[in-house]
């Protein structure tokens, strides 16, 4: 006869890369787990996300770093360009290496989840269940998730579904939605185009672009705009690439030409321009977007969300208390987020510069500083890819969570 499993259970709303890589940390540290899913099949946007150095080694505590690193398309660096295809910086895989212990790692997607789901215990992911937060909990009650098959109880539930969060809503209703950041942002992945190119950024006027190569050979770019909020293109995304960045350098029009309509995804950016003052209520506890949605010009959503994992599985431990351990886990994440969050709001109005003089200074000044050796450059960064995990791996062996 089996035995009952007396673990305690937890909870996830959202199956996104959040969402998994929390209900991996969790089932590694000793709960029993569930992930509850909207949609009928997990089919990420089609587009890459780069994994920096602090969220590869939140995946080192989960035995998967070493498998992210395998992934990596390019090992000779990069840079960032101006408009017109000038490198104001070129920086090494090499020195950023040195610098924080380890590169940038470009992956689509779909692969990461694909490799997060494989870490899952088979029975752990639900799709197609519509989830809402019912009763948050408290230290003498479980919470309770509402489904359409009924009411689940649960020791711990963790918000991951998203920038439009129902879980936060839910927590902290009278809290101020994610505001428009004051750009608009296109992805696509498409083919490499026939010429070889360098990994770049380019910061031109009013807008960026970026092209990256991925392991199967592709390329994903993405590429930013400041225009109104809510706008879409009457005749088409790809007929509005062509207007704003056909004249940029090569390869960008290459790219753009290589897309076909359907490849293009548009989103006009939002984040949580006022930050949440705790990340948990009861026994329910936010994670990435969902409590710190933030602009993409540090690359950093999905990474911080890989980083919120590790600490909600450290400090949320079985047979701990587990109310002392959530508001652990907000007073180790808030402070680090609601700064990130800020940094890259502050990055995306550097980037995103419409005056030809102050384009024109900019430039001069990121050049400047690259010429004093590319260790300026990346300093700026450091507070963010130093970051350590503040768990040991629970995959004996393979891994290393000091990098």
């Amino acid at each position: 006869m089996a035995q009952p499993d007396r673990r305690p259970y937890a909870v996830v709303i959202g199956g996104g890369i959040g969402g998994l890589t929390s209900a991996i940390a969790l089932h590694l540290s000793g709960w029993r787990v569930t992930v509850l899913e909207r949609a009928a099949t997990l089919e990420p946007v089609g587009s890459g996300i780069g994994l920096a150095p602090n969220s590869q080694r939140a995946l080192d505590v989960l035995g998967l770093g070493d498998r992210v690193r395998a992934l990596a398309a390019w090992e000779g660096g990069g840079g960032m360009r101006a408009q017109n295809g000038r490198w104001l910086v070129r920086i090494s895989g090499a020195a950023t290496a040195a610098e924080f212990g380890g590169d940038l790692v470009l992956v689509h997607r779909a692969t990461l989840v694909d490799l997060l789901v494989s870490a899952l215990p088979a029975d752990a992911l639900r799709t197609g269940v519509r989830a809402e937060l019912a009763d948050p909990g408290a230290a003498d009650r479980r919470a309770v998730v509402r489904t359409d098959d009924g009411d689940i109880e649960a020791d711990l539930v963790v918000g991951a579904d998203g920038i439009n969060s129902a879980v936060r809503s839910a927590l902290f209703p009278a809290h101020p939605q994610p505001t428009y950041a004051g750009f608009t942002a296109w992805r696509l992945v498409v083919p490499a185009p026939d010429r070889p190119f360098e990994p770049h950024e380019t910061w031109g006027r009013g807008g960026v672009w970026g092209t990256h190569p991925l392991k199967d050979g592709r390329i994903y770019a993405y590429a930013t705009a400041t225009v109104p909020e809510g706008g879409h293109s009457p005749d088409g995304e790809k007929a509005e690439l062509v207007r704003r960045f056909s004249a940029w350098h090569d390869p960008i029009p290459a790219i753009i030409a290589a897309a076909r309509p359907d490849d293009i995804l548009r989103n006009d950016v939002r984040h949580m321009s006022t930050p949440l003052a705790h990340y948990h209520r009861g026994r329910t506890a936010l994670i990435g977007d969902a409590a710190h949605a933030m602009a993409p010009t540090l690359a950093q959503g999905g990474n911080q969300a890989i980083e919120d994992a590790v600490v909600l599985a450290h400090h949320a431990a079985p047979g701990g208390d587990l109310t002392a351990g959530l508001a652990g886990y907000s007073a180790a994440r808030v402070p680090r987020t609601t700064a990130i969050v800020r940094q890259a709001a502050r990055a995306a109005r550097m980037n995103h510069l419409t005056s030809a003089p102050l384009i024109a200074v900019r430039n001069e000044l990121i050049a400047a500083a690259a010429r004093l050796g590319p260790n300026l450059i990346l300093r700026s960064f450091a507070s963010i890819a130093d970051w350590r995990p503040p768990q040991q791996p629970y995959a004996a062996g393979t891994e290393l969570a000091q990098r």
